[in-house]
């Protein structure tokens, strides 16, 4: 099974790469999310143009993304991006640290461009719960519309910050599993610590017992009916093949820096795993299914009967079979 990460696999690599041995280089991908990049070196080989294309980068403006990339990367933050792409970040490898765990950890961060820019409306709505501790009252209602017809929702509150995301499920059995991970698991905020933990899926029930996780946020599901904090929102669907997944996050779960960092990359990827979960377990029932149907074919196989046959010969000399 793949384990999802926070980080980019191919910035990480391909920095350290030339990292190692500078060359030129023009290479565009696209993740899973849809977000398109573009790793270049349009001046010279020691100069790397790492851009970035997100659909939903004028709500993440809104919401601070261009203060949270400066404050991650300083000087690398390009004040105008690469034409096609909404923000870049010019890497000049001379100036890049010595020392081999600097520059691991300098890779790293460079690798996660597009974790920190969507942390911005998560790490807005973590310090206006604070502000609302004295002040009372309830935080703007955030829309990050990531993805085609899917959108996540941030809104603080004076004891949580509720995240709610909105996911289409473009087949039946798709519906059927989401539902079941969602409404029997529970706790599907730790899908992607299960997977690290090497739980299997009936496990999720038994795995919510377990102390580590017991602090793990509340997780509400609904099919169709979107929940009462963003009703009055525009333009939502209610069909059959829409969900939505509500987190309750609560300042146990973002009060410490580091636990407000690990919060935000888990629960930026819960969409990916959730659905991911989902093609694992149509996969391996598949697979077991064949495999019964090969039993079974076995079984018949060995259930029929073998008839005698024997050849006889007339008074003529010619040979008759008999079965």
């Amino acid at each position: 099974m793949i384990l999802l990460e926070a980080h980019n696999v191919i910035i990480q690599n391909t920095l350290s790469e030339k990292l190692a041995k500078p060359g030129s280089l023009d290479v565009a991908f696209v993740d899973y999310d849809g977000v398109r990049f573009r790793l270049s070196t349009p001046e010279k080989k020691t100069q790397l143009l790492l851009s970035m294309s997100i659909r939903c980068w004028d709500e993440l403006v809104r919401y601070g993304a261009l203060e949270v990339l400066g404050r991650e990367y300083g000087a690398l933050l390009q004040p105008q991006a690469e034409p096609e792409y909404n923000v870049s970040l010019l890497i000049d490898l001379e100036q890049a640290p010595v020392d081999p765990e600097a520059r691991d950890a300098f890779v790293t961060s460079i690798s996660l461009f597009k974790r920190h820019a969507l942390a911005a409306p998560f790490e807005l709505g973590f310090k206006t719960q604070k502000e609302l501790e004295a002040a009372g009252g309830q935080g703007e209602l955030m829309q990050i519309h990531y993805r085609d017809e899917e959108a996540i929702y941030v809104q603080a509150a004076p004891d949580r910050v509720t995240v709610i995301f909105s996911t289409i499920f473009q087949e039946e059995t798709d519906r059927i599993f989401g539902k079941v991970f969602l409404q029997v698991s529970g706790h599907v905020y730790v899908l992607g610590m299960f997977a690290q933990r090497g739980y299997r899926y009936q496990e999720f029930v038994d795995a919510r017992r377990q102390p580590s996780i017991q602090n793990a946020p509340q997780v509400l599901y609904s099919n169709r009916e979107p929940p009462l904090e963003i009703r009055d929102v525009p333009g939502l669907r209610s069909s059959e093949d829409v969900g939505y997944v509500t987190f309750v996050l609560f300042p146990r779960h973002f009060a410490n820096p580091n636990v407000a960092a690990a919060t935000i990359s888990h629960i930026q990827l819960f969409r990916d795993y959730l659905h991911y979960h989902i093609k694992c377990s149509k996969a391996y029932m598949h697979s077991r299914m064949r495999h019964r149907v090969t039993e079974f074919q076995k079984v018949l196989n060995r259930a029929k009967t073998e008839v005698a046959t024997g050849e006889r010969k007339t008074v003529s000399g010619r040979t008759m079979q008999s079965r």
